[in-house]
């Protein structure tokens, strides 16, 4: 049974809405530490180096923090991109905003819509993707495959509520 609506206008309301973005397990506090602690014992580590006369290693360690950051700056600026599921009764809209901010979005109607999964045996949910007639988009890249795999549960539910269509409850 699909969820109650009190009035014509809650068709528009959102049966599922979700806004994916890529994990990032470093956040900016750690990532000061992680500088500074490495930025140290780089410093540390190139005094002896440099008091032995062997000074281009010095360089060497400062090349090695410089790597590191500018590594860590790139996976920040991946960060930034997401993705955003929203479905309706009326419509399913996928936007896809890429780090540099550049948005894609595409419009379906729910009930031409069907979702289109690949597995692997070993390690799961590998694709998930949302076709509608001749269009297919990949969703949820940037989720695990097990995160994929409950993504993918919970929105079929929602799709399925989605093309029921709304239950509209009698107020007498």
């Amino acid at each position: 049974m699909t969820p109650d609506a009190r009035s014509y206008r809650a068709v528009e309301d959102p049966v599922f809405d979700a806004e994916i973005t890529p994990h990032r397990s470093l956040g900016p506090r750690g990532f000061a530490i992680l500088m500074a602690a490495f930025g140290t014992a780089s410093l540390l580590l190139s005094i002896p180096f440099f008091l032995i006369g062997a000074w281009p290693v010095v360089g060497f360690f400062g090349l090695d923090v410089a790597l590191l950051w500018l590594a860590f700056r790139m996976s920040f600026t991946e960060g930034r991109a997401c993705e955003k599921i929203v479905l309706t009764y009326l419509e399913l809209v996928v936007r896809r905003v890429t780090p540099k901010g550049v948005a894609q979005e595409w419009r379906f109607n729910p009930s031409w819509v069907r979702l289109e999964s690949e597995t692997d045996a070993d390690f799961g949910m590998t694709r998930l993707a949302v076709r509608s007639r001749e269009a297919s988009i990949d969703v949820a890249r940037a989720l695990s495959p097990h995160e994929r795999a409950e993504f993918a549960d919970a929105f079929g539910a929602a799709l399925a509520a989605a093309k029921a269509g709304p239950h509209f409850a009698d107020e007498r």
